[in-house]
Parts: C-alpha cells; sequence; structure tokens
C-alpha cells in the first residue's frame, strides 16, 4: 500500500508480480495497486452476470466460470496471472467453488 492510499491488496494478488524465489515485486506498489482496484472491480462486475449466465442458461457453476475463463483469456486487458486472479476472485464472492 502507498503512502496515502487506504487500498489493501490482498497477498494473492501482490503475489502475482513476485518471481519465483524472489520477495520483491516488479512493479512499484502503486502500480500493483492500480492493478488490482481494476481487478476486483471487474471481479465485483461480473458477479451480476456470472449469476444471470447461471440461471438463463441453466448450466453448472463451472461452466460458467469456464465461460467467465475464455473471455478473460481473450482479454487484452489482464495478463493470463490477473485473469485467473479475478476468476479465483470471483468465484470467492460468488461463493462457488473455484477453478
Amino acid at each position: 500500500m502507498s503512502e496515502g492510499s487506504q487500498i489493501l491488496v490482498p497477498q494473492s494478488f501482490t503475489a502475482l508480480f513476485v518471481r519465483h524465489g524472489r520477495l520483491k515485486p516488479t512493479e512499484p506498489a502503486d502500480v500493483i495497486e492500480q492493478r488490482y482496484e481494476l481487478c476486483e472491480d471487474f471481479a465485483q462486475m461480473l458477479v451480476d452476470q456470472a449469476r444471470a449466465r447461471h440461471w438463463e442458461l441453466g448450466i453448472t457453476e463451472a461452466d460458467v466460470l469456464e465461460r467467465m475463463a475464455q473471455g478473460l483469456s481473450a482479454s487484452e486487458v489482464f495478463s493470463a496471472p490477473e485473469a485467473q486472479w479475478v476468476l479465483r476472485r470471483l468465484a470467492e464472492l460468488l461463493g462457488w467453488d473455484g477453478p
């Protein structure tokens, strides 16, 4: 968390920016905070969409998450680790088993 910021970035997100065998993130704290905000907001935004797909299509929770994963992997906005984090966070917000 950078000075003056009240955002608490979870360790699970910060870990996306730490290379194997290293302790320090590859990006500065303000960049990690910005990326976290984007990913968290996106996961929150997907909650209603995921519930709607689950209900409308009558598919399993795992199938909904798989479809969301396909969309996230096609995105140029998120890195692959960030997309996985968004998907895990979405499952957590929904109370579903994660990928």
